[in-house]
């Protein structure tokens, strides 16, 4: 494994908001991608943190990515939105396309939201939390646009990218479930990450660019490419098909069907959201009571050996975050080189970068 570095989340969010500053956002849109991608990290999930700076600098520069770009609404039906990202931040487009489907959930009980033509989403529990914190329900089918990279089951070669499914539900006065995951078996960013530190990744996770079983994570990051397989074998190859469908084409979007290629650098993600609110639902109480009923129930399973105790989906990535408020966020060498030189190639001097991280 490749040394690291260990950072203050304070500190390193202030040095990630100079970079995405100096590309060209304004003040408070560097504010919001550099918060979402350094609580990407604090949650665990360095594949969707500050390591995808780089990409987006490179990806503003070839123009696959608009800065100071907001949601607009292409269609308007009350309970149902369909709206264009229009190449923006996603870490600013998925904010307000929630902050639209809760205002709408709130007034007809529910909303369908069908977001298209948003760049890179990020961790997209972030917006199922953005619907808990305000007491509602929500699932979350996305799809992703750039270069394949994960495989249908039984193929040999990659066809759709990671696909995310996403549902978050609310408890009141505790902590909510956050249900997240790609449908490949691993996020194509974890790949990215053990390439950087010089790992391998578990066995049946990636195909070799001959279509054959490998543990080496370079065949997702550098020529000659290969491609992830699913989770749960046909299982999830299923749904990361049902995303492709909801996420891209019924929200009017792209679907990574065979087309001109993206630029090198833009990765496009479609949502399709539906939220709920339960207490226009009449349901509230009862769901609040049946599921902590249910996920007691659930948690006293007695643990496998070696396993502490069951958890719950959110759980883990709460207890990251406490971990690593505490002790800081380790990043490893190569990455901070890459970031290091994304500052330089927006305009901020490497060693301006990096005495704000330090603090």
């Amino acid at each position: 494994m490749n040394d690291h570095r260990t950072l203050r989340a304070e500190p390193l969010t202030r040095a990630i908001r100079a970079i995405v500053a100096a590309a060209g956002s304004c003040e408070r849109e560097a504010e919001l991608v550099a918060s979402n991608l350094v609580e990407a990290n604090l949650r665990g999930h360095d594949s969707h943190g500050i390591g995808m700076v780089p990409r987006y600098v490179d990806a503003v520069a070839e123009g696959g990515l608009t800065v100071d770009a907001h949601v607009a609404i292409t269609q308007d039906g009350g309970a149902t939105l369909g709206l264009d990202g229009r190449h923006g931040y996603g870490q600013v487009i998925g904010r307000e396309a929630m902050a639209l489907g809760i205002e709408r959930a709130r007034r007809h009980g529910v909303c369908v939201v069908a977001l298209a033509h948003s760049h890179h989403l990020g961790r997209i529990g972030h917006w199922a939390e953005q619907c808990t914190a305000e007491g509602l329900v929500s699932i979350h089918f996305v799809n992703v646009v750039a270069r394949p990279i994960v495989a249908p089951f039984g193929g040999r070669d990659a066809r759709f990218g990671t696909n995310p499914f996403c549902v978050g539900v609310p408890r009141p006065g505790r902590e909510p479930i956050v249900l997240d995951f790609a449908t490949s078996k691993i996020a194509q960013g974890k790949t990215r990450v053990a390439h950087n530190k010089g790992e391998r990744v578990a066995p049946d996770t990636i195909l070799d660019h001959e279509g054959n079983p490998t543990t080496d994570p370079r065949y997702t990051v550098i020529e000659p490419y290969g491609a992830l397989t699913t989770f749960g074998a046909h299982k999830g190859s299923g749904l990361a098909l049902v995303c492709e469908l909801l996420g891209g084409a019924l929200t009017g979007g792209a679907t990574a069907a065979e087309r001109v290629p993206p630029a090198r650098r833009q990765v496009l993600n479609g949502m399709l959201t539906i939220v709920v609110d339960p207490q226009q639902l009449g349901t509230a109480e009862h769901l609040a009571r049946e599921a902590e009923a249910f996920i007691a129930w659930y948690a006293a399973s007695p643990p496998a050996e070696g396993v502490d105790r069951v958890l719950v989906a959110g759980e883990p990535e709460r207890a990251w975050k406490a971990k690593r408020l505490a002790e800081g966020i380790p990043v490893d060498t190569t990455t901070w080189a890459e970031i290091v030189g994304a500052a330089q190639k927006a305009g901020l001097g490497g060693d301006v970068f990096e005495r704000l991280a330090a603090g």
